[in-house]
């Protein structure tokens, strides 16, 4: 999320429930409108702990989807890196083959996938190239040894790399249902409106404000943070770029350099087929 609307969003918030709170306090006895404050502390402190309990246990949910979705792409990107080196030792027509659908691959999910994520269009389309790498294994026969094991070896690597794409992808579509939603909104409402009748008169309005202001901001604080974690591919401070798969890129050219490797990439730079 934008730092700046977050905090926008937050001050907002805040300034309409101070408001609140202060246009209640006008026509508010002394003291509140509880006759026994310890009472009403011991009921509003069960609210809020069952709420910070619920968002808590919420919150942890969200950030082991969205470490998921982080450690899924960094293995997948790394899976490519490896699939280029097994690569090299299957027979030379299909290594060259195999080496740029890979890359193909790889600027497709930089340029393609990760911006299907981010707006949630993705879905469970499956990666074209990946698709073709399997075309061009399918027809394959390993001769010596070398090549064998070199065949068993990317098999097992594609295995990890698909596994790696669906953790990545899991967290696109958000993992909080719409119920929990619910119920966390309709928590901090009841806690907005239990909060109106500590209104006192005799207090001053600058403490009304703190006492309002305060809880307010940080349940909104809260809730942006957990709409953060559950949507882990959005623009802006904490959303997930593919920067690994970026780095295997730059490794993939280097080393293909350094071998001097020739590799006839068939795609552009954004990943579309030529």
């Amino acid at each position: 999320m934008n730092l700046v609307w977050g905090a926008l969003v937050i001050a907002g918030v805040a300034g309409v429930a101070i408001a609140a709170m202060l246009l209640v306090r006008r026509n508010a006895p002394e003291g509140s409108y509880f006759a026994d404050g310890d009472r009403a502390s011991g009921v509003f402190g069960v609210l809020a702990t069952g709420f910070s309990v619920l968002l808590g246990f919420i919150i942890f949910l969200a950030f082991t989807s969205y470490d998921q979705s982080r450690v899924g792409a960094e293995t997948e990107a790394l899976t490519v890196v490896q699939q280029v080196e097994t690569a090299q030792f299957l027979p030379s027509e299909t290594a060259g083959e195999l080496t740029g659908e890979v890359v193909c691959y790889a600027r497709s999910v930089v340029n393609d996938e990760w911006d299907r994520m981010r707006s949630g269009t993705l879905g469970d389309r499956v990666n074209p190239w990946g698709v073709e790498m399997f075309r061009t294994l399918e027809g394959l026969e390993p001769q010596t040894g070398s090549e064998q094991s070199a065949y068993d070896k990317w098999l097992e690597q594609t295995s990890a790399r698909e596994q790696a794409r669906l953790d990545r992808v899991h967290g696109a579509v958000g993992v909080i249902p719409t119920p929990l939603w619910v119920v966390l909104f309709f928590i901090a409402s009841i806690i907005f409106v239990y909060m109106l009748f500590f209104a006192d008169s005799n207090e001053r309005a600058v403490v009304q404000a703190l006492l309002m202001g305060s809880v307010v901001s940080v349940i909104v604080a809260l809730l942006l943070l957990l709409s953060t974690l559950d949507d882990p591919f959005h623009g802006g401070v904490g959303g997930l770029d593919p920067v690994a798969m970026e780095r295997s890129l730059r490794i993939i050219d280097e080393a293909l350099g350094a071998v001097d490797v020739q590799v006839s990439i068939p795609c552009d730079a954004e990943g579309v087929a030529s």
